[in-house]
């Protein structure tokens, strides 16, 4: 397939127009009707697998190849963004004794290494370099776990297809390994004070053990098991729970002791760990047994320390005695706020530091172990921050990242919160942080409800009315869409780009009534809001309906797609990646059956009604004038399929009254090469060129 090139004689923008020709694509009405309703679908066929669909994917591919292959620019852009995603990285320090352990990347090295130094300024000391572990097959790094004295580093290590990592050890000073390799441990195991063995969860086909490791003899087979949860000897499985968990007070004389019955409750249990040495047993005391909600903590001078979410959805940390540490026995120590939510507690000497999420972005408050607020630490802006804290110092290390940032470690004192943070580590990025501003604004949706939204722009950028402008979303399932960092935006800001991030009803960026409100028969709501946004950025002079893109992804491509069938005059192009478009078939490929406690059921009369009401497969209309839209699929994706994608492009193509030379309608599906890590980055990279030059195309930005 030929093409070429023509510059559209239209005001804004110039763009130039493909003369490629799009496939054909046969229609076979299959019409039946839904509770009373009859609803026809002319592309039911395109569900299958079948030779037909993979020829009809092959001309889909060819003919977008053929649009976005020839554009100007291209291998420019491509250049920039091979730059932009060799990103480096690092991690904030696991501090023992004096030695302070963490992981590091370059931008060149595809795996970060180990390191330790003496002291938060020493020089850097090699560990672990993952490279040098196998020659054969390649090897990633799961957790790390110093000594108290840092004397002994244990880690654990995993090649592709392994279930659990496996344990080592290292004696630091010299860097040698020592002799101790336990398999199926997937989390860091926890050191005695004085380094004379370590707790670890063990977890394998068997079971799940809990069990203690003496450095003498040092051999697992001999690690004695604390508890354990066996597969029944009815089934092939354990049952389907997250099963146990441990967490050694750093004293080393307590274990609380917990059990997952779903990612939304756990059971609680706390045992003094010094019986193991008396008697060879844990004895447990209850702490929470069949109360809904969260609870996780440690021992601290005889009280028991836990972050939940018991009795406080939004969270609160509590403390209780440990002869008694029964629920009716617990005290606020940090009350639930209505406002914020607890994503995380990190305990120092004599401090707590909180992270919280407010207003869907994240502060780190600390307070003494009484409750006492002591002030805040300041971060530089917007953002994402987690807070790793050490029961023996007041010095604390904070993970921050936004749009503009990529995620950079800064020390703190948690004895005075006020003071400034200094920048400890910083990954390598091909950008400039400071160049960009990120700013929070306030939009009323269409019920008048208001709204939060990023805003990240060039700095000192004035306001024309005529900026590209990047409009994402998601508003789903609760997930919270918070300012975090993608290093291919800095192309976009120095092209002059606009990237807008709305916190849309049906996430979680404000509890749980805010995904309520946006989900079942209230899912309108979240389009509502994801259409409110592109409008307030139109009346607030950002950016005009011309110069407007929309980007979601998964079940923000829903909000895309409804979007772009509710209101196609809002924008001038629309990216949707691996969508959910058809919401009267979507429960019959996996996993759309697992979603219907978010949308509803299309077996259910009333519920059908409301998925119809708003579904993006089913509410496009013949002559209406669509603007270009890119859909993007995977054959080998498990969590979206490319029905989706299929039917939705054959459905547009048909109905629009836009002219395909200046808006197209494109369909990309990959069909990823198992196995192959570097295929993967580079479709990876394939993938997001062909996001942005086609919008940048229709946005008249080439």
């Amino acid at each position: 397939m030929t093409l070429a090139l023509t510059v559209a004689c239209s005001s804004q923008p110039r763009v130039a127009r493909t003369t490629a020709v799009p496939p054909a694509t046969r229609v076979d009405p299959v019409t039946e009707s839904i509770h009373g309703v009859d609803v026809t679908d002319n592309y039911r066929w395109l569900e299958g697998d079948t030779p037909e669909v993979t020829a009809w994917t092959n001309a889909e591919n060819s003919y977008t190849r053929a649009v976005l292959d020839r554009l100007p620019g291209r291998q420019v852009l491509e250049d920039r963004f091979a730059s932009l995603m060799k990103m480096g990285s690092v991690t904030a320090p696991l501090v023992s004794g004096t030695r302070y352990f963490f992981s590091r990347a370059t931008a060149e090295q595809s795996q970060p290494l180990v390191y330790w130094r003496a002291g938060p300024q020493g020089a850097d000391t090699l560990l672990i370099d993952p490279a040098r572990l196998d020659a054969v097959r390649p090897t990633a790094i799961a957790w790390l776990s110093p000594s108290g004295d840092g004397r002994l580093l244990a880690y654990g290590s995993y090649h592709s297809g392994d279930s659990n990592p496996t344990a080592h050890l290292l004696d630091v000073g010299t860097g040698k390994a020592l002799p101790v390799e336990i398999p199926g441990v997937p989390h860091a195991v926890q050191w005695l004070p004085d380094g004379s063995g370590f707790f670890y969860q063990q977890e394998d086909e068997k079971g799940h053990r809990g069990r203690l490791h003496r450095m003498t003899p040092a051999t697992a087979a001999a690690d004695a098991v604390l508890y354990e949860q066996t597969v029944p000897a009815s089934t092939a499985s354990l049952p389907d729970n997250w099963g146990p968990f441990g967490s050694l007070s750093t004293d080393g004389h307590w274990i609380v002791l917990g059990h997952w019955e779903d990612p939304g409750a756990n059971d609680l249990w706390i045992a003094n760990f010094d019986d193991v040495g008396r008697t060879g047993k844990l004895v447990s005391r209850v702490v929470s047994v069949g109360a809904p909600g969260l609870a996780s903590g440690t021992v601290i001078g005889g009280t028991l320390y836990l972050q939940t979410t018991k009795g406080a959805p939004r969270g609160r940390i509590v403390a209780a005695p440990v002869a008694d540490p029964s629920q009716p026995h617990w005290r606020d120590v940090v009350k639930e706020r209505a406002d914020a939510v607890i994503l995380n507690v990190s305990f120092g000497r004599g401090r707590i530091a909180v992270a919280y999420r407010r207003n869907a972005s994240d502060s780190i408050e600390v307070f003494d172990l009484n409750g006492k607020s002591l002030g805040t630490i300041t971060l530089p802006g917007p953002g994402v921050a987690t807070v790793t804290a050490a029961a023996d110092r007041t010095e604390a290390f904070v993970t921050f990242a936004s749009i503009n940032y990529p995620p950079t470690v800064f020390r703190v004192d948690l004895a005075d919160p006020a003071a400034a943070a200094t920048q400890w580590m910083a990954p390598e990025v091909a950008g400039r942080p400071s160049d960009v501003h990120v700013e929070q604004v306030w939009y009323p949706s269409k019920d008048g409800t208001r709204v939060s939204m990023f805003v990240a722009e060039k700095a000192g950028r004035a306001r024309r009315g005529n900026a590209p402008t990047l409009l994402l979303g998601f508003g789903a399932f609760g997930v919270s869409v918070t300012p975090s960092f993608s290093p291919t935006f800095f192309q976009w800001f120095d092209a002059g780009g606009i990237v807008a991030v709305p916190n849309v009803r049906g996430g979680g960026e404000y509890g749980d009534a805010w995904h309520a409100a946006g989900m079942l028969e209230k899912k309108q709501t979240s389009i509502d809001d994801f259409v409110a946004a592109a409008e307030w950025l139109i009346g607030s002079r950002y950016t005009n309906p011309q110069r407007l893109a929309i980007y979601g992804g998964s079940h923000g491509g829903l909000l895309a797609g409804a979007l772009l069938t509710e209101r196609p005059d809002l924008a001038r192009a629309i990216v949707m990646n691996v969508p959910v478009l058809d919401m009267l078939r979507f429960d019959r490929f996996p996993p759309g059956a697992d979603w219907m406690r978010e949308y509803g059921s299309p077996q259910n009369a009333t519920q059908a009604q409301w998925l119809l009401g708003y579904s993006p497969y089913q509410r496009v209309k013949m002559g209406t004038k669509y603007p270009g839209v890119l859909l993007m699929a995977d054959e080998a994706d498990a969590d979206v399929h490319a029905m989706h994608a299929r039917k939705m492009t054959a459905a547009l193509r048909a109905a629009t009254a836009s002219n395909p030379a200046d808006h197209p309608v494109l369909l990309r599906v990959d069909r990823p090469a198992a196995g192959d890590p570097q295929a993967a980055m580079n479709l990876q990279l394939q993938n997001i060129v062909d996001q942005r030059i086609f919008i940048m195309w229709q946005l008249g930005m080439l």
